[in-house]
Protein backbone atom coordinates (compact mmCIF):
# COMPACT_ATOMS: atom_id res chain seq x y z
CA UNK A 1 0.00 0.00 0.00
CA UNK A 2 1.42 3.19 -0.79
CA UNK A 3 2.32 5.94 1.65
CA UNK A 4 -0.78 8.32 0.70
CA UNK A 5 -3.50 5.30 1.07
CA UNK A 6 -1.99 4.47 4.89
CA UNK A 7 -2.37 7.99 5.93
CA UNK A 8 -6.33 8.83 3.99
CA UNK A 9 -8.93 7.39 6.46
CA UNK A 10 -11.90 7.15 3.55
CA UNK A 11 -13.81 9.80 5.47
CA UNK A 12 -11.54 12.34 4.78
CA UNK A 13 -12.38 12.45 1.61
CA UNK A 14 -14.63 15.02 -0.67
CA UNK A 15 -16.07 15.27 -4.06
CA UNK A 16 -17.96 18.03 -5.75
CA UNK A 17 -16.96 19.77 -2.45
CA UNK A 18 -18.33 23.54 -2.58
CA UNK A 19 -15.41 26.20 -2.34
CA UNK A 20 -15.03 29.50 -3.23
CA UNK A 21 -11.75 30.63 -2.25
CA UNK A 22 -8.25 28.95 -1.54
CA UNK A 23 -9.50 30.27 2.63
CA UNK A 24 -12.43 28.21 2.32
CA UNK A 25 -11.14 25.45 1.34
CA UNK A 26 -8.23 25.90 3.76
CA UNK A 27 -11.15 26.11 6.14
CA UNK A 28 -13.23 22.76 4.85
CA UNK A 29 -10.03 20.42 5.01
CA UNK A 30 -9.38 21.48 8.69
CA UNK A 31 -12.78 20.83 9.77
CA UNK A 32 -12.13 17.26 8.21
CA UNK A 33 -8.88 17.36 9.94
CA UNK A 34 -10.52 18.43 13.27
CA UNK A 35 -12.83 15.59 13.49
CA UNK A 36 -10.23 13.10 12.45
CA UNK A 37 -7.45 14.17 14.59
CA UNK A 38 -9.15 15.79 17.59
CA UNK A 39 -7.41 18.79 17.60
CA UNK A 40 -8.90 22.69 16.98
CA UNK A 41 -9.38 23.17 13.49
CA UNK A 42 -7.91 26.49 14.11
CA UNK A 43 -4.46 25.19 14.76
CA UNK A 44 -4.57 23.02 12.34
CA UNK A 45 -5.91 26.08 9.52
CA UNK A 46 -2.87 28.35 11.09
CA UNK A 47 -0.65 25.45 10.40
CA UNK A 48 -1.60 25.08 7.35
CA UNK A 49 -2.03 28.57 6.00
CA UNK A 50 1.40 29.85 7.82
CA UNK A 51 3.26 27.45 4.81
CA UNK A 52 0.94 28.09 2.01
CA UNK A 53 2.02 32.32 3.03
CA UNK A 54 5.37 31.37 1.99
CA UNK A 55 4.71 30.31 -1.05
CA UNK A 56 1.92 28.35 -3.06
CA UNK A 57 1.38 24.69 -3.02
CA UNK A 58 -0.54 24.23 -5.94
CA UNK A 59 1.83 22.22 -8.54
CA UNK A 60 0.35 23.53 -11.46
CA UNK A 61 -2.22 21.18 -13.58
CA UNK A 62 -5.24 22.07 -11.44
CA UNK A 63 -3.75 20.48 -8.58
CA UNK A 64 -2.20 21.19 -5.08
CA UNK A 65 -0.66 19.51 -2.12
CA UNK A 66 -1.17 21.86 0.81
CA UNK A 67 0.63 20.58 3.95
CA UNK A 68 1.83 21.41 7.23
CA UNK A 69 3.42 20.35 10.60
CA UNK A 70 1.83 20.06 13.81
CA UNK A 71 2.36 19.74 17.44
CA UNK A 72 0.27 17.64 19.21
CA UNK A 73 -0.35 15.50 16.47
CA UNK A 74 0.44 11.60 16.78
CA UNK A 75 0.85 10.67 13.20
CA UNK A 76 0.90 11.61 9.86
CA UNK A 77 -2.97 12.14 7.87
CA UNK A 78 -4.03 13.46 5.13
CA UNK A 79 -7.28 15.04 3.35
CA UNK A 80 -8.29 14.81 -0.30
CA UNK A 81 -10.74 17.16 -1.57
CA UNK A 82 -12.15 16.94 -5.04
CA UNK A 83 -13.87 20.73 -5.85
CA UNK A 84 -16.84 21.12 -7.93
CA UNK A 85 -15.46 24.62 -9.54
CA UNK A 86 -11.70 25.28 -9.52
CA UNK A 87 -10.66 28.23 -7.52
CA UNK A 88 -7.66 30.94 -7.69
CA UNK A 89 -4.82 29.29 -5.80
CA UNK A 90 -1.91 31.05 -7.29
CA UNK A 91 -0.27 27.97 -8.86
CA UNK A 92 2.94 27.80 -10.65
CA UNK A 93 1.21 27.61 -13.97
CA UNK A 94 -1.28 30.07 -12.95
CA UNK A 95 -4.45 27.70 -13.37
CA UNK A 96 -6.78 27.16 -11.12
CA UNK A 97 -7.07 24.05 -8.60
CA UNK A 98 -9.56 21.76 -8.63
CA UNK A 99 -8.21 18.65 -6.28
CA UNK A 100 -6.35 18.91 -3.23
CA UNK A 101 -4.09 16.68 -0.86
CA UNK A 102 -3.86 18.30 2.45
CA UNK A 103 -0.88 16.36 4.49
CA UNK A 104 -0.39 16.94 8.20
CA UNK A 105 2.32 15.33 9.90
CA UNK A 106 3.53 15.48 13.15
CA UNK A 107 6.38 18.45 14.15
CA UNK A 108 9.05 15.56 14.46
CA UNK A 109 8.35 13.65 11.62
CA UNK A 110 10.70 16.15 8.83
CA UNK A 111 11.65 12.58 7.43
CA UNK A 112 8.39 11.23 6.71
CA UNK A 113 6.87 14.74 6.04
CA UNK A 114 9.71 14.92 3.47
CA UNK A 115 9.12 11.09 2.00
CA UNK A 116 5.14 11.81 2.07
CA UNK A 117 5.35 14.53 -0.02
CA UNK A 118 7.77 13.17 -2.85
CA UNK A 119 4.95 10.20 -3.12
CA UNK A 120 2.62 12.06 -3.22
CA UNK A 121 4.25 14.45 -6.06
CA UNK A 122 5.28 11.52 -8.44
CA UNK A 123 1.54 9.97 -8.18
CA UNK A 124 0.31 13.45 -9.12
CA UNK A 125 2.72 13.31 -12.37
CA UNK A 126 0.78 10.53 -13.49
CA UNK A 127 -1.58 12.29 -16.03
CA UNK A 128 -4.05 8.63 -16.04
CA UNK A 129 -4.00 9.09 -12.25
CA UNK A 130 -5.13 12.32 -11.99
CA UNK A 131 -7.87 11.85 -14.55
CA UNK A 132 -9.08 8.59 -12.15
CA UNK A 133 -9.30 10.74 -9.51
CA UNK A 134 -10.38 14.00 -10.63
CA UNK A 135 -13.70 12.14 -12.40
CA UNK A 136 -14.22 9.85 -10.10
CA UNK A 137 -17.73 10.13 -9.02
CA UNK A 138 -18.07 8.65 -5.27
CA UNK A 139 -15.33 8.95 -2.19
CA UNK A 140 -15.21 5.27 -2.89
CA UNK A 141 -13.74 5.33 -6.01
CA UNK A 142 -11.24 8.15 -5.60
CA UNK A 143 -10.16 6.24 -2.60
CA UNK A 144 -9.95 2.95 -4.55
CA UNK A 145 -8.13 4.83 -7.28
CA UNK A 146 -5.24 6.03 -4.63
CA UNK A 147 -4.99 2.59 -2.75
CA UNK A 148 -4.20 0.76 -5.95
CA UNK A 149 -1.64 3.48 -7.18
CA UNK A 150 1.55 1.59 -7.10
CA UNK A 151 5.08 3.33 -7.80
CA UNK A 152 5.83 2.16 -11.66
CA UNK A 153 8.74 4.86 -12.52
CA UNK A 154 12.13 2.54 -11.74
CA UNK A 155 14.60 5.73 -12.13
CA UNK A 156 14.09 6.95 -8.63
CA UNK A 157 17.51 6.71 -6.60
CA UNK A 158 17.58 4.87 -3.55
Amino acid sequence: MNRLAQILPKENIRISLKATSKKRVFEQASLIFESTCKIARSKIFNSLFSREKLGSTGLGNGIAIPHGRLEGLKKSVAVVLSLDVPIPFDAIDGKAVDLLIFLLVPTSSSKDHLEILAEVANMLSDNKFIDELRFSTSTDQLYKGICSWVQTDSKIAD
